[in-house]
């Protein structure tokens, strides 16, 4: 690929997002790291949402939630996610298909810990996804699990990390006239070499 240089440059595609993250958190106002998460349901109807990312690792990006969810259930269910990072400021985008772990070891409690405390408590306190009654009831249950966990609350058991390790990664750049920039890296499982192929805008 003689073409594939500047921003696009390197033959590792996760130290090309952890380049563009760097440069996104230089011009970004706020959350450089969200990310657009699609999964699908049992019935295939599919749901996206906005979600922090808080790793990049050598082979995989991570993210953390409530396992009790209903985007849990649905990563949980299918094993398989994808998601968009774009960033207007930059004029970029990366988009991410792959499959799904749970992260809930040591990792997961080293994030929680570092978090604030208020997140924290928070964490416990949110029944994510399910029907609340009112503000005042959220209150209610924060002002409780405080009373209840103190001032350094463990990590709750239905609250952790998913691992997504991609098969799929597309960087994609601005063009001049609408003719963007795109490569693309397939592999046919985790453990496979990357083929990189550009694409038409």
């Amino acid at each position: 690929m003689s073409d594939r240089d500047g921003i696009f440059a390197g033959d590792d595609p996760f130290e090309i997002v952890r380049r563009w993250l760097v440069e996104a958190e230089a011009s970004e106002v706020n959350d450089p790291n969200a990310i657009a998460l699609s999964t699908v349901d049992a019935e295939g109807l599919p749901n996206a949402r906005m979600v922090l990312l808080k790793d990049v690792e050598p082979d995989a990006f991570v993210f953390y939630t409530n396992y009790e969810s209903k985007k849990a259930g649905e990563l949980d269910g299918a094993g398989k996610a994808a998601f968009v990072m774009h960033w207007k400021s930059l004029r970029r985008q990366v988009r991410v298909r792959g499959l799904i772990t749970r992260e809930s070891g040591e990792k997961a409690d080293a994030y929680y810990a570092s978090r604030s405390l208020k997140s924290r408590l928070g964490a416990w306190a949110s029944r994510q996804s399910q029907p609340l009654r009112s503000r005042g009831a959220l209150m209610a249950e924060v002002a409780k699990v405080t009373a209840q966990h103190g001032p350094n609350p463990a990590r709750p058991p239905f609250w952790g990390g998913y691992r997504l390790k991609p098969v799929e990664i597309e960087f994609w750049a601005d063009g001049a006239f609408r003719l963007h920039d795109r490569f693309v890296w397939r592999r046919a499982d985790p453990g496979a070499a990357w083929q990189v192929d550009r694409l038409n805008p």
